[in-house]
């Protein structure tokens, strides 16, 4: 697939792109050819509505990436536990800065218990690097084509989140998150992991064949996050393919830090804010850095809406909900 440069000369520090084909336009049209002339349109009418789509889309996305190397010193504070990770980030993006080359980042595995900012991560990295983020579950899925799609030849067929993040997106180089990737569950017919051997290779993941649209697509640019609880369900073959980062639950000071700037973006985020202290007080922080990461912006929330019935405008600590209202603490290291 090619690429051509879309922005040339970019301001430090801000995103630049690059239009790159993720499929080959002739190879849609002579599939669509193909079944126009068989007759058997009707019966393939999703298929035929797939292609008819590519092509009216067309195969130029947007391959974007920072023009140097951010500031990222506020994800180093909000994101305490990702230092690690957040330095890999950083080397990939020097590598690629002053340069054609595209920005291109060895897969992620966050491993790590439930609520310590996983896919917050994420979504975080997509921002920073000014690309789009696509989300998908393994917990509950249990047949190969959530990646790959399904065999057009079967009743609701449809093509898989890869195929649809790059077809259906705006991005050649999304972050794609597979989301608790030990959890995926299948049989021996249906390995809903089957397709990562392929797409966390870059030189297989150029020609990514979706199986329900037939058509080799370029996947080579995606960048990928998976996230575990725990590493002993995830086969080998992909863990090799890998850099795998243990995420700890967040120090007591690095979670009052977190608290504080949730507190800081809630209160922005709402006209109501404004009226609200410009800072938390100290017991409430105690008490959310007792929590999961994921479970501090619910609680502010809660306190929020509590103190605003007192009439206040100052959160207290009883208005945050009691542990056993909701989920247990996580604790954290000292």
């Amino acid at each position: 697939m090619s690429s051509r440069s879309l922005v040339t000369t970019p301001a430090l520090g801000l995103p630049i792109a690059q239009m790159r084909s993720v499929y080959d336009a002739d190879a849609v049209e002579r599939k669509l050819a193909k079944l126009q002339a068989s007759g058997n349109e009707r019966e393939y009418e999703s298929l035929r509505n797939t292609w008819q789509r590519m092509l009216e889309r067309g195969p130029q996305r947007f391959a974007v990436k920072p023009s140097g190397v951010p500031d990222m010193a506020p994800l180093y504070e909000l994101l305490p536990n990702f230092t690690e990770v957040l330095d890999d980030v950083k080397r990939h993006v020097a590598l690629s800065q002053d340069s054609h080359d595209s920005l291109e980042v060895t897969p992620i595995l966050l491993l790590g218990p439930p609520g310590v900012g996983k896919t917050h991560f994420a979504r975080q990295m997509a921002d920073l690097l000014g690309t789009g983020m696509n989300l998908i579950p393994m917990s509950s899925m249990t047949a190969g084509w959530l990646l790959s799609g399904s065999s057009s030849q079967w009743k609701g067929a449809k093509p898989g989140k890869v195929f649809e993040a790059l077809v259906d997106g705006q991005y050649a180089n999304p972050v794609i998150v597979v989301d608790e990737i030990d959890k995926a569950s299948g049989d021996a017919q249906y390995d809903p992991l089957g397709a990562l051997y392929s797409l966390l290779e870059h030189d297989t993941a150029q020609s990514f064949v979706d199986e329900f649209a037939e058509v080799p697509i370029d996947a080579s640019q995606v960048i990928w996050v998976t996230t575990a609880n725990d590493e002993r369900g995830i086969p080998e073959p992909i863990l090799n393919r890998m850099n795998v980062f243990e995420i700890a639950p967040p120090s007591l000071d690095a979670a009052r830090k977190i608290a504080a700037h949730l507190y800081r973006g809630i209160r922005g985020e709402h006209d109501w804010g404004q009226r609200f202290d410009p800072e938390p007080p100290e017991d409430v922080l105690d008490q959310l850095a007792q929590l999961a990461p994921r479970e501090m912006r619910r609680a502010l929330m809660t306190a929020f809406g509590n103190a605003r019935l007192d009439s206040r405008y100052t959160l207290e600590d009883g208005d945050l909900p009691r542990q056993g209202q909701g989920r247990g603490k996580i604790g954290f290291l000292q």
